[in-house]
């Protein structure tokens, strides 16, 4: 018997607009979700520098061979006396003004040596156009052509930094012919100049570079060969010992596998070590073989 006036209950006219308005609300919900959905794969349109709705352009810029602009920012002594050239890639959430190796570099080594040295903003970070089919490549090839419109000549040298020191294998896969010497930091960071780094839109900028850093690779950098094989060029990679960001197992691996190497581990350090006084100053001469 009460399973029956439970039935009743259950069929009377209150309980039946109820379930509607449940079921209204759940439709609701699941347009909504796709909604967001397709919205979260539907990125704004950037904020192109230059653009009516954009920031202004205050750099110097170069037009690459497919229409986007790269802005650039140079340091140390004129190119043109210039005994090396450094390009530096900048870390995550960074742009060109973050060139850590000439903020730290001291003016003495950088007047003795003769270093030249050029930051550059990534596609979609600062003052450099997004690039909508951003790929490790293009990454790459963006360096490879900066350095044929300064006229870099025949051999420079790349230093990157946590994130920008990942993308610095993409050169040793794409140029390896640009002769360059690395040093390199594998993880992102999460500090620097946000305002004018991501003034083009997140997406363009942060997002981009999450989803190609952490994305899936084209290339495996442990099948690297050595680019460097009649000791022309050199690879050095950097690490200290308590990095919260990266195992230490991690990188003592990958100077294990890659023999060919320099490997480079600092005790007591962690992630900002470059930061420590004069330490900037013994890696550009490790690198430069001084």
């Amino acid at each position: 018997m009460a399973s029956n006036e439970g039935a009743k209950r259950s069929n009377s006219p209150q309980t039946q607009s109820l379930s509607g308005i449940f079921h209204r609300i759940l439709l609701v919900l699941f347009i909504g979700i796709i909604a967001w959905a397709y919205q979260a794969t539907q990125p704004p349109p950037p904020r192109t520098c230059g653009s009516p709705d954009g920031h202004p352009i205050t750099s110097p810029r170069m037009k690459l061979r497919d229409g986007r602009h790269l802005a650039y920012k140079e340091y140390g002594v004129p190119k043109d006396m210039a005994n090396y050239k450094i390009i530096y890639i900048h870390a995550f959430d960074s742009c060109r003004h973050d060139a850590l190796v000439a903020d730290h570099a001291s003016s003495e080594l950088v007047a003795e040596l003769g270093l030249y040295i050029v930051s550059f903003d990534r596609a979609g970070y600062g003052e450099s156009d997004p690039h909508p089919k951003k790929t490790l490549k293009s990454i790459a090839l963006d360096v490879e052509e900066l350095a044929d419109h300064l006229g870099l000549g025949p051999k420079f040298y790349v230093i990157g930094y946590s994130m920008g020191g990942e993308f610095t294998w993409t050169c040793l896969k794409y140029i390896p012919h640009s002769k360059e010497a690395f040093y390199q930091q594998l993880p992102a960071d999460l500090w620097a100049s946000r305002e004018h780094a991501r003034q083009q839109g997140e997406y363009e900028s942060i997002h981009q570079d999450l989803n190609i850093g952490f994305g899936t690779w084209e290339f495996d950098p442990l099948e690297l060969k050595n680019p460097f094989p009649n000791k022309e060029g050199s690879v050095h990679l950097w690490h200290g010992a308590k990095d919260p960001l990266v195992p230490l197992q991690l990188q003592r691996y990958i100077a294990r596998q890659l023999s060919w190497i320099h490997y480079h581990e600092l005790p007591g350090m962690g992630h900002m070590f470059p930061y420590d006084d004069g330490l900037v100053d013994t890696i550009i001469k490790r690198m430069l073989g001084r």
